[in-house]
C-alpha cells in the first residue's frame, strides 16, 4: 500500500479544501489533508479491497482453470488413450490366439486353410501393436509390458510356430514334445496378455477416480467465483460512489458549465487524490484552451490578411499572364511580317532578275526563302506549344471517333499521295477534354506516321484502344514505317530533338513534344512501345468520361482514309506543308 500512497501530491493547494473528503477510515480523522493516511483512507482502502477481491477471484479462477484443464486432460487420456488402448490390447490378444489356433489346427489336420487365421492374426497383431504403442507412448510402464508381449510372441513364432508348420509340410509329423513346449510358451504369452489387460484396467480405474476428484474441485472453485463476484460488485459500488462517483459528478457539472461557454469558471478539485489530479488537469486544459482561443483569433486575422495578399498576387499573376499572352501575339505578328517580306522580295528577285543571276545566286535566294519559311513555321509551332493548356482549355465530352474522322478528312491530300491505309478494329470512346487540342493530337500523330513511312511500301496504320483500369483508356497508333530505336524512346518527346537531318525529313522537332504536353494536360501519359518491331507504336492514355468498357467491334479493314501515328517525331511543319488548306488554331487566332 505504500506504493499507492507515498507519492507526494504536486497539487496540494487545490486539495487543502477537502480535509474531510477521505474520512472513510479512523486514521484520517486527525491527519493532515495530504498525508498518506488521508490518501490511504480514500484511495488506499479502495485499492486494498479491490486487490483482495481480485486476488480471491484470480485464485478461484486459477484453481478452476487448472481443474478444468486437468479434467480435460484426464478425460482426453481416459477416452482418447487408455480406453482405446484397452480395446486394441484385446484385439492384440485375439490376434495372438488366432495365430495359435491356426497353427494347432494345421498341425492336427495338415490342411492349408487352417493356416489362414495364423496369417491374418500376424497382420492384425502388427497393426494392434502399433496402435497400442502409439496410445501408450507417454506410459513407459504399460509400454514395457506391451513390448514384453511382442518379444515373447516373436520368439514363439520364430522358434515353434513356423518351424513346426514347416516340419508338418515336409514329413507330415511333428514331435508331441515340441507341440507341448510350444503350448507352454504360448501360455506364458497368455499370462503376459492377462497381466497387460489388468494393468490397463487399473490405469482406467485410476483415471476415472482422478477425473471425478478434479471435477469436484473444479465445481467448488466455480461456486466460489459465483459467490465472490456479487460481494465484489457490492463493495466496488459503495467505494466507487464515495471515492469516485460524487467527485466525478461535481467535475461533470463544472465541465458542462465550461462547455456552455463560461471559460472563466474554475473547476473544483475534490475527492480522492487521482480525482483531484484529473480536476486540476482539466482546469489546466481550460486555461490552455483560453490561451489557444486567443491565439486562434490572432491567427485568423493573419490568415485573412494573407488571403487578401494571395488574392492580390493571383490577380497580378492573371494580369501578367494576359500581358504575356498579348505580347506573344504581337511578337508573333511582328516577327513574321519581316519574314514574309524577306520571302516575298526574295521570290520577286528570283522572278524578275532570275535570268541575269547565275545558278549560285538563284540558290542563295532559295536558301533565304526556305530559311524565312522555316522560321515562320517554327514561330507558329512555338506559339502552339506554349498555348497548350492555356488558350484551348474548354473541357467537354469529346467523341474521339469524330475527331479522328475530321483529322483524316483534313489530311486527305497527304493520305492519297502516300497511299496510306489503316486499320481501326474498334470504335474510339468518348473522353472529357479540349476538342481543339485532341484534334491537334491526332493530326500530329497521323502526320508523323505518314512522314516517316518506309520508302519501299505504302504506310499501313492501326489505331486501337483498350480499357486501362484507373488510367481510363489506353490508345495505340501503330505504323509500318522506319521505326525508332529503343535508346531514343525518351528523346523523341523532348522539344527540338530530331533523329534525322532536315534534308532527310523536314520538321521543327516540336510535334511529339506538343503531343506529350497535350496528353499530360489531359491527365494521361504517352510513350513509345519499344517491344514493337514492325515500325513504330506510340501509346498514350486519357481519363475515361465513364468507367472504361471494351469498345464495340467494327470490321478490321477500312478503306485507306485514315493516316497512321508516326515513329520518330511529330512535325508541326507537316501540318503546314501537307494541309495548307486547313488553318491551324494558332495561325487563325494570330491572324485575327
Amino acid at each position: 500500500m505504500n506504493e499507492v500512497t507515498t507519492t507526494p501530491d504536486s497539487r496540494a493547494p487545490a486539495g487543502t479544501s477537502e480535509a474531510g473528503a477521505g474520512g472513510a477510515g479512523p486514521e484520517g480523522a486527525g491527519a493532515a489533508p495530504d498525508s498518506r493516511w488521508r490518501r490511504l483512507t480514500v484511495h488506499g482502502w479502495f485499492v486494498l479491497v479491490i486487490s483482495v477481491i481480485t486476488v480471491l477471484i484470480v485464485v478461484c479462477a486459477v484453481v478452476g482453470g487448472l481443474m478444468l484443464d486437468r479434467t480435460s486432460r484426464l478425460s482426453d487420456q481416459l477416452t482418447g488413450k487408455i480406453s482405446p488402448a484397452a480395446i486394441e490390447a484385446a484385439k492384440l490378444q485375439k490376434a495372438l490366439i488366432d495365430q495359435e489356433t491356426g497353427v494347432r489346427g494345421f498341425l492336427l489336420t495338415g490342411r492349408q486353410e487352417f493356416l489362414e487365421p495364423y496369417g491374418e492374426g500376424v497382420a492384425a497383431e502388427r497393426l494392434s501393436y502399433q496402435q497400442v504403442a502409439a496410445l501408450l507412448s507417454d506410459r513407459p510402464d504399460l509400454l514395457a509390458q506391451l513390448n514384453a508381449v511382442r518379444d515373447r510372441a516373436a520368439v514363439w513364432r520364430s522358434e515353434y510356430a513356423e518351424p513346426m508348420t514347416e516340419d508338418r509340410r515336409a514329413d507330415g509329423a511333428v514331435a508331441a514334445a515340441r507341440v507341448e513346449e510350444s503350448k507352454r510358451v504360448f501360455d506364458e504369452i497368455r499370462m503376459l496378455l492377462e497381466r497387460q489387460n489388468a494393468r490397463l484396467a487399473l490405469a482406467r480405474a485410476q483415471s476415472q477416480a482422478d477425473l471425478v476428484r478434479a471435477e469436484q474441485i473444479r465445481n467448488w472453485a466455480f461456486l466460489a467465483i459465483l459467490v465472490v463476484f456479487p460481494l465484489a460488485a457490492l463493495a466496488m459500488g459503495v467505494l466507487l460512489r464515495r471515492a469516485v462517483g460524487i467527485p466525478l459528478n461535481d467535475l461533470r457539472q463544472a465541465s458542462r458549465q465550461i462547455a456552455a461557454g463560461d471559460f472563466e469558471h474554475v473547476i473544483p478539485a475534490r475527492g480522492a487524490a487521482d480525482i483531484r489530479e484529473v480536476a486540476e488537469d482539466v482546469d489546466l486544459m481550460r486555461k490552455q484552451i483560453v490561451r489557444a482561443l486567443a491565439d486562434s483569433h490572432r491567427q485568423q486575422v493573419q490568415l485573412r490578411e494573407q488571403a487578401a495578399d494571395l488574392d492580390a498576387q493571383a490577380g497580378e499573376l492573371r494580369r501578367s499572364n494576359a500581358e504575356l499572352e498579348q505580347f506573344a501575339y504581337v511578337a508573333s505578328h511582328d516577327l513574321q511580317e519581316p519574314l514574309r517580306k524577306v520571302a516575298t522580295f526574295c521570290q520577286l528577285l528570283e522572278k524578275r532578275y532570275g535570268s541575269v543571276l547565275d545558278e549560285r545566286g538563284t540558290q542563295y535566294i532559295r536558301f533565304a526563302v526556305d530559311g524565312a519559311t522555316r522560321m515562320q513555321v517554327l514561330i507558329n509551332d512555338l506559339l502552339s506549344f506554349s498555348r497548350v493548356g492555356r488558350m484551348y482549355d474548354d473541357r467537354e465530352p469529346v467523341e474521339l471517333e469524330e475527331a479522328l474522322d475530321k483529322v483524316i478528312d483534313d489530311l486527305s491530300a497527304p493520305i492519297e499521295e502516300s497511299g496510306a491505309g489503316f486499320e481501326r478494329p474498334g470504335k474510339l470512346p468518348s473522353v472529357v477534354g479540349d476538342p481543339t487540342m485532341l484534334r491537334l493530337l491526332w493530326q500530329n500523330l497521323i502526320s508523323n506516321a505518314i512522314k516517316f513511312r518506309d520508302p519501299g511500301r505504302a504506310p499501313v496504320i492501326r489505331i486501337d484502344c483498350a480499357p486501362a483500369g484507373e488510367e481510363g483508356w489506353e490508345f495505340s497508333v501503330t505504323d509500318n514505317g522506319i521505326g525508332v530505336e529503343a535508346e531514343f524512346a525518351d528523346k523523341i518527346f523532348i522539344i527540338f530533338q530530331r533523329l534525322h537531318s532536315r534534308e532527310t525529313y523536314s520538321g521543327t522537332g516540336i510535334g511529339l513534344a506538343m503531343c506529350k504536353k497535350i496528353v499530360e494536360n489531359h491527365g494521361g501519359r504517352i510513350w513509345l512501345d519499344t517491344d514493337y518491331k514492325g515500325g513504330a507504336c506510340l501509346r498514350f492514355t486519357l481519363p475515361a468520361e465513364v468507367p472504361a468498357e471494351v469498345p464495340a467491334e467494327v470490321p478490321a479493314e477500312v478503306p485507306a482514309e485514315v493516316p497512321a501515328a508516326g515513329p520518330a517525331e511529330v512535325s508541326a511543319e507537316a501540318r503546314t506543308e501537307e494541309s495548307a488548306q486547313r488553318p491551324r488554331p494558332a495561325e487563325s487566332e494570330e491572324a485575327g
